[in-house]
């Protein structure tokens, strides 16, 4: 999810532009198909990772025997690499979907846009997309509701029968952990429902929904990069494990860098002696 967020923000540039000068567009067709394909896999691969990080939660609070056995680091990869993959390839339509177009009479150097294609909207394409990712969207809602359902009860009848200093251990980590993902589907919620709206109402080829939708448009776009970016820092304040592990990262990369630096000093040094001896 870490790198579907970070993905996501190689489309700002272009997003920026157009909300800067609309016309003409001046990136080219394959950057303008390349960032609606990468922000829509980017979506799905979010929702989905979402949605399984909660299913995992919901294992190892409920069944934490049964988790501990099955939840592998080889499954988890593969589950991963399954996201990444459906995501990839239920968004492929939505390359046919957008491009460049310009007004017919009209130079295409002053009036090209990115948007979507006139002749694959009319084939009903644009509805199609758009009733798939409100599905990707409002399904995965719906999941999560029931399992934090079933978490809470969960931790509510384990709470009257705690007993010693590990128990209460125990149960804080498990609150810490879904008070974590409760608050990052709630803002993932608020952050990007307005952008399926917008996309249910464009689709429906009215005029005046057609206004509104563009409002919806504007919104979404900023409250997408927004969720983008709370990711990280909800897990950074939430989660005492997210910030060990960012750290051990971060003091990896700084061990290597000196590594290679000390390497570097040492070549140099060699090579001095060398030269001096020539």
């Amino acid at each position: 999810m870490a790198l579907s967020d970070s993905l996501i923000f190689l489309g700002l540039p272009s997003d920026l532009y157009r909300i800067w000068k609309y016309k003409p567009y001046i990136f080219g067709n394959f950057l303008c198909k390349f960032n609606v394909y990468l922000n829509e896999t980017c979506t799905y691969c979010t929702i989905l990772h979402i949605t399984t990080l909660s299913v995992e939660r919901y294992f190892a609070i409920c069944f934490p025997l049964k988790a501990k056995a099955t939840i592998t680091k080889r499954r988890v990869k593969g589950i991963i690499l399954l996201i990444w993959v459906c995501s990839a390839v239920t968004a492929i339509p939505i390359l046919f979907l957008f491009g460049v177009e310009h007004r017919n009479g009209s130079l295409p150097e002053e009036t090209n846009e990115c948007k979507y294609i006139e002749q694959a909207a009319r084939s009903g394409l644009l509805e199609t997309m758009a009733w798939l990712s409100t599905l990707y969207f409002f399904l995965p809602v719906v999941c999560l509701v029931l399992l934090y359902g079933l978490i809470c009860r969960k931790l509510w009848r384990t709470a009257r029968n705690l007993e010693g200093h590990h128990a209460a251990t125990r149960e804080r980590h498990h609150q810490q952990t879904v008070k974590m993902l409760a608050v990052v589907v709630v803002a993932f919620v608020l952050c990007w429902l307005p952008l399926h709206v917008g996309r249910i109402l464009f689709a429906q080829g009215s005029t005046v929904l057609y206004e509104i939708s563009q409002y919806f448009n504007l919104i979404s776009m900023l409250l997408f990069y927004f969720g983008a970016s709370v990711n990280p820092i909800l897990y950074n304040v939430m989660s005492q494990k997210y910030r060990k592990a960012v750290c051990k990262f971060l003091n990896h990369n700084q061990a290597w860098q000196q590594r290679n630096l000390s390497r570097s000093g040492k070549t140099s040094v060699e090579g001095v002696e060398i030269s001096s001896f020539l």
